[in-house]
């Protein structure tokens, strides 16, 4: 197996996330540009997205990392209009674009037109994620989109699925449709509750932190792979898992969070980065399998099904938002006004992204190559459209319809509020403790505990402190920036003795892992 494809791939998908960053351009778009150009450069191998790797060994990771960064009670809170999007705006949007590529495109069978709108239905989670993060949304539709993203898959493949099966002539039924649907589901979330205790024991119980991130890079695999098994969802069995394991993770042992949340944001950005380059180095396979519909008319049913698309989810978003609040009060009582700004927002945020792009390059070939090489190309031109233009025009009209930003200040007292809380906790049971002749410690110590807590209370109030007129920096900058300092003069120490052999190697990690503990600390603990 040559693997310098492979290491090419992921350094230069890495190389361009980073340089990303020190630009205006979201990573996604900056990423599938330069995959689109690079794929035109002679000598560079085809990589062709082989849905046999990104079902089973791309998504399950990014499904994982995104939902166990996401707030179970925030998600419970949306559920309604989470569920609105993820299964109502799928399954309408499969009918929608299915039925507009059956009268447009001459000749092209109507299941097959329903397999097209089942693959491009699903916005992306991947992508979905990315804007929010990079462009400050308020939480309320942060959640509803990552909520989305996350469970849309699901529905999205099972509807392919009953499509598929129409399209080869497996007699496929909407009876039997809604039978695998509810299976896939019901079995899905099942599973995932089933796995999620078990598998939450053993990271508690594990007192090896290697072992506890071993079994943390294995879960999504797992969950995925026992749906799988058993004909239901591992897209949900995954969410499932994920969200109880986040919502429990306070309960790991804090060498285990430290190591495991720096390894996922690793798999995180190199998976993230590669599936982007790999949209964009599809150009040439798609062109390529294009055959019989080619020319104007390839372009015209392009652009046809991308604009269905854009339009499909305004259609469906904006009755979704509003109409249930002329329902019952209770759901009036229990959630939040929306806006119309929301509305715009969460329409026009909805990039397709690499789960679509697979599930076309899984069409068996006992479909028609005609309609089979036009619903690949279709759906790359949907999700390169998607991204390109509404990844590059979210961000400007969200700062044209002025959200209200966040109250940073609201926000510190409400955390020093918290700390203040805890730190009163914190210390009756260290009085508690000491009154026990057992816990005896040297007044020193005893000092350097409450000094310590004392710290930590006042962290949060001091960001709310002058600047330094000099420096420019506030306290809690300078507190930072002094422990670094101090850290690096010991540091420095460390290594200079142990280059005149006073201690060994050994004992240089040793002591560099005790200070790189207390430099994250000092971080932390100063915002």
């Amino acid at each position: 197996m040559d693997v310098m494809p492979l290491l090419l791939l992921v350094a230069g998908s890495a190389a361009v996330a980073a340089a990303a960053r020190r630009t205006p351009a979201p990573a996604p778009l900056l990423l599938v540009a330069v995959g689109l150009a690079v794929s035109y450069i002679p000598g560079v191998p085809s990589y062709t997205l082989d849905p046999h790797v990104v079902l089973p060994l791309l998504l399950p990771p990014l499904l994982y990392t995104s939902a166990s960064d996401s707030s179970y009670l925030d998600l419970r809170a949306q559920l309604r209009p989470v569920a609105l999007l993820s299964v109502g705006y799928v399954l309408f949007a499969t009918v929608v674009v299915g039925w507009a590529a059956y009268v447009i495109v001459p000749g092209l069978p109507l299941p097959a037109a329903l397999v097209l709108g089942a693959v491009v239905a699903p916005p992306d989670a991947v992508a979905a994620t990315a804007v929010a993060r990079r462009v400050g949304l308020p939480s309320r539709i942060t959640t509803i989109l990552q909520g989305e993203s996350l469970l849309n898959d699901a529905t999205a493949i099972t509807a392919y699925k009953v499509a598929l099966g129409a399209a080869v002539g497996e007699g496929a039924t909407w009876a039997g449709g809604i039978g695998e649907f509810a299976l896939a589901a019901v079995g899905g979330v099942g599973i995932g509750l089933v796995l999620m205790a078990p598998l939450h024991w053993l990271r508690t119980h594990l007192t090896e932190p290697l072992l506890q991130n071993t079994l943390s890079l294995l879960i999504p695999f797992v969950a995925y792979g026992v749906a799988e098994q058993s004909h239901a969802s591992g897209v949900l069995a995954v969410v499932v898992v994920a969200l109880y394991l986040g919502h429990r993770a306070w309960e790991v042992d804090f060498a285990t969070r430290l190591q495991e949340e720096a390894v996922w944001k690793m798999v995180a950005f190199v998976l993230e980065s590669a599936v982007f380059a790999l949209i964009g180095l599809q150009l040439p396979i798609v062109l390529q399998r294009l055959g019989e519909y080619e020319g104007v008319s390839a372009a015209w049913y392009a652009a046809a099904v991308f604009l269905v698309v854009v339009v499909a989810r305004f259609v469906w978003v904006y009755p979704a938002t509003f109409l249930p609040r002329l329902l019952p009060a209770r759901i009036r009582a229990r959630e939040e006004n929306p806006t119309w700004r929301g509305a715009m927002v969460t329409s026009w945020a909805g990039m397709r992204g690499v789960v679509s792009l697979a599930i076309a390059f899984a069409i068996p070939s006992t479909m028609a190559d005609g309609p089979r090489n036009l619903i690949l190309f279709l759906t790359f031109t949907t999700v390169i459209a998607t991204l390109v233009v509404q990844g590059v025009t979210l961000p400007p009209l969200i700062r044209l319809l002025r959200f209200p930003g966040r109250d940073r200040q609201a926000e510190t007292l409400a955390e020093a509020n918290a700390q203040a809380q805890a730190s009163r906790a914190a210390e009756a049971r260290l009085d508690e403790l000491l009154a026990d002749e057992r816990n005896a410690l040297p007044p020193p110590l005893v000092d350097r505990l409450r000094t310590v807590l004392e710290r930590r209370r006042n962290a949060v109030w001091e960001r709310l402190g002058q600047v330094n007129p000099v420096t420019g920096e506030s306290v809690d900058d300078t507190y930072r920036r002094l422990s670094r300092e101090m850290i690096s003069a010991e540091r420095e120490v460390f290594v200079r003795l142990r280059d005149h052999r006073h201690i060994d190697d050994e004992m240089l990690r040793a002591l560099l892992r005790r200070l790189d503990l207390e430099e994250a600390a000092a971080f932390r603990e100063a915002g």
